[in-house]
């Protein structure tokens, strides 16, 4: 069954606007019960200096099922203790802890992160390993799951971290619908690069290289090879898998696979289409494999995610 329905951001002094649309539009929908804390009840300036009128304190944070923290302008000071308090209370209780970008700083505060992987906006990663030198900060991820902790890298990766975190607890369709409704990918792996070192150079190889990724997508049940991808894109496998890389942070192989079982997850939830059938429709020659990389991917066979996240 999900694990969260009741949801509490809370947004510091300065709480980037960015962040706060970003946890509202994915969280305040049916099915979530979903606030904004604060310090205190009362007005809270953004980063953008415009005014927000909270109405709840750290008190809610301890009663929700998730608890994010959002970031803010002014988070290298040391946070108020009512609310570090309020996050160990929250995490002792069973609630998932959740943060991206500078929001990372809080639970590390709070100690919740001691002995954790962590990332957060790859500027800061530094800073956070400075400050808290018993967590074990990983600068180059997009996102970092640690079972009942999740922390996030910096601005739009919030999203990859919500989505992923519904995707995880709720399923691929609900997930797959908000990304739908926020027009973003519904899926990038935790491990996938924050930015590109180098920009893709803007020539027709770009265009070629987009072209290739849709076909892609929308070719999921086609046995298809990286040799393939590279012939279709008028280049060779070394140069197609180098500016692949580059345009997406993985490579041609391992996002085939994340495609493959995200449309995998979403058949499980949505159809009555036998275990076989959907291996074969993602492109699988073998149900076995499927199966093998289903649960190296979910932890669970197919047929169990099935009974834990079928929509009826």
């Amino acid at each position: 069954m999900p694990k969260f329905r009741s949801v509490a951001a809370y947004a510091p002094q300065g709480a980037t606007a960015l962040g706060l649309g970003i946890v509202n539009e994915i969280f305040r929908r049916p099915g979530f019960d979903f606030v904004i804390c604060a310090e205190r009840p009362g007005t809270l300036r953004t980063d953008l200096g415009l005014p927000l009128p909270v109405e709840h304190g750290p008190d809610r944070l301890t009663d929700a099922d998730l608890v994010l923290a959002l970031p803010g302008t002014e988070f290298r000071a040391e946070p108020p203790q009512a609310v570090l308090a309020a996050f160990r209370a929250a995490y002792g209780r069973g609630a998932i802890i959740a943060a991206h970008c500078v929001g990372t700083f809080l639970p590390a505060a709070a100690g919740l992160l001691d002995g954790l992987e962590a990332t957060t906006h790859w500027r800061f990663a530094a800073d956070l390993a400075a400050r808290h030198p018993a967590v074990r900060v990983r600068p180059e991820s997009l996102y970092v799951d640690q079972d009942r902790i999740v922390t996030g890298a910096g601005a739009v990766a919030g999203i990859d971290l919500c989505l992923y975190l519904i995707r995880r607890e709720h399923g691929a369709a609900l997930a797959n619908t908000i990304a739908r409704d926020l027009v973003t990918m519904p899926y990038r792996s935790g491990g996938q690069l924050q930015y590109v070192p180098a920009p893709v150079a803007e020539d027709g190889d770009d265009e070629r290289l987009s072209e290739v990724i849709a076909w892609a997508r929308a070719s999921l049940h086609r046995r298809i090879s990286v040799d393939d991808l590279a012939a279709r894109a008028l280049m060779s496998r070394r140069s197609f898998t180098r500016r692949f890389k580059a345009a997406t942070g993985t490579t041609p192989h391992a996002w085939l696979l994340a495609q493959r079982l995200n449309l995998a997850e979403e058949l499980l939830e949505t159809t009555d289409l036998s275990v076989e059938n959907i291996a074969h429709h993602i492109g699988y020659g073998s149900a076995a494999v499927f199966r093998e990389q289903f649960a190296l991917r979910r932890g669970v066979p197919p047929r169990d995610y099935r009974r834990a996240f079928r929509q009826r």
